[in-house]
C-alpha cells in the first residue's frame, strides 16, 4: 500500500473516494480549489446521503489549492495521485502534482473522457495507470453529498496503458476496493471508450434536456436520440481501433450483440445502478452555470469522426446545444429536442 496518497479534487467523486479511503485507514491528503468545500471537509467532515440511509464521515486532511506547496507532507512526495476532476482539468492538475511525485509514483485519472495520454504526456507513461469509474453522486452544498451508487454497486476498472498486467495495478485494485467493486483489464483504452459511449448518450444529452436519467429512458423520442448518439460513437471508436469492453461488471454474454443492443444494455444498466432520481454530472454543471465536459465527450466523438470521415450529426447537435446553454442563450429544457432535428 502507498505511504503517501493525494486526491486531487473534492467534488462529487473526489470527496466520496477520499472519505472511503479515509474510512479504510489510508489517510489521503485532499486538494481542491473550492474554499468552502475544503473548509467543510477539514472541520466537519462529509455527510453522505446514500440510497439506504445517511453517514457522517469524520474530517479529512483537506488542503486549499493555494496552500498545497507549503504543506509539510508535500516535501515527502506522493506515491499515488488520484485526479478526480473534470476532463478539462486533467493537464493542469497533472502539471500541478508532477513536482511532488515520487520517482516511482503512479497517477490515476478518476474522471470521464479519454485523458490518459494527456496525463501521461505530463507525468510520463511509466507513471500513468488508466481507470474507468461508475460512481454517481451529487454535490451542491459544501460538506454534503448525495451518493446514488452505494459501494456495493459502484464499479471501477484499472489497467496499464500498454495492456500488461502489473503488480501496481493489483495494488491499486486493493487500495480502491474500499470505494467500489474493482476489476482489472488488459484493454483499458477499450473500456474507457465503452464508458465514453455511455457518457456520450446520457451526460450532456440528458443535461441539455433538463431531465433525470430514468425519466429520459422512458421517453421514446429521447431514447431514439440516445441510440443515434451511441451508434455514432461506436462507429467512430471502431474506426480508431478501440475494441469495446464489457463494463459496469457486465459479462461478455450480457454485453455482446449489435450496436443497438450494446447501447440499450449500457444505458439500462447504468440507470438501473443509479436509481430513478439522478441528475448527472453535466446536468449539475449546467445548473451551477459551469462549463461541462461536453467538448471532451461528444465533442471528442465529433473531432475523431471528422478524422475518420464518419458523420456524427447527433453528437454535433448535443455539442452545439450545450454550448448555447453555457453561453446563456438557452436553458436546459425538453424543448431543445426540437433543435436536434436540424443536425440530420
Amino acid at each position: 500500500m502507498p505511504r503517501n496518497l493525494v486526491v486531487l479534487g473534492a467534488g462529487a467523486i473526489g470527496c466520496n473516494v477520499s472519505t472511503d479511503l479515509a474510512r479504510a485507514g489510508h489517510a489521503p491528503v485532499v486538494v481542491d480549489p473550492w474554499p468552502a468545500q475544503v473548509e467543510a471537509l477539514r472541520t466537519q467532515g462529509l455527510r453522505v446521503t446514500l440510497p439506504d440511509g445517511e453517514e457522517q464521515a469524520p474530517p479529512l486532511e483537506a488542503v486549499h489549492l493555494c496552500d498545497f506547496a507549503s504543506l509539510k507532507r508535500t516535501y515527502e512526495t506522493y506515491d499515488v495521485a488520484l485526479i478526480a476532476m473534470k476532463s478539462q482539468d486533467a493537464r493542469w492538475m497533472a502539471e500541478f502534482i508532477r513536482p511532488h511525485l515520487a520517482a516511482d509514483a503512479v497517477v490515476v485519472g478518476l474522471m470521464n473522457g479519454m485523458n490518459d495520454e494527456t496525463i501521461a504526456s505530463v507525468v510520463g507513461r511509466e507513471r500513468t495507470v488508466g481507470a474507468v469509474i461508475e460512481l454517481a453522486a451529487e454535490l451542491f452544498v459544501p460538506g454534503e453529498t448525495r451518493r446514488k451508487t452505494p459501494r456495493g454497486r459502484t464499479w471501477f476498472a484499472l489497467g496499464e496503458l500498454d495492456g500488461t498486467v502489473s503488480p501496481r495495478v493489483e495494488m491499486l485494485r486493493d487500495l480502491l476496493s474500499c470505494c467500489a467493486q474493482v476489476s482489472t483489464t488488459t484493454n483499458i483504452a477499450g473500456a474507457k471508450w465503452t464508458k465514453l459511449v455511455t457518457n456520450s448518450m446520457v451526460l450532456s444529452p440528458f443535461a441539455m434536456l433538463g431531465v433525470q436519467s430514468y425519466e429520459a429512458t422512458q421517453n421514446p423520442e429521447i431514447f431514439d436520440l440516445i441510440r443515434r448518439i451511441g451508434r455514432e460513437t461506436i462507429a467512430v471508436g471502431q474506426a480508431h481501433g478501440f475494441q469495446l469492453e464489457p463494463i459496469f461488471g457486465l459479462t461478455a454474454e450480457e454485453f455482446g450483440g449489435t450496436p443497438d443492443a450494446i447501447v440499450d444494455t449500457l444505458v439500462t444498466t447504468l440507470v438501473g445502478h443509479i436509481g430513478k432520481q439522478s441528475r448527472n454530472t453535466a446536468f449539475q454543471d449546467l445548473l451551477k452555470k459551469r462549463r461541462s465536459e461536453t467538448d471532451y465527450i461528444n465533442g471528442l466523438v465529433v473531432r475523431l469522426g471528422q478524422e475518420a470521415g464518419i458523420a456524427t450529426p447527433a453528437n454535433q447537435a448535443v455539442v452545439d446545444i450545450v454550448h448555447r446553454i453555457e453561453r446563456g442563450e438557452l436553458g436546459p429544457s425538453l424543448e431543445n429536442m426540437g433543435l436536434v432535428d436540424g443536425h440530420g
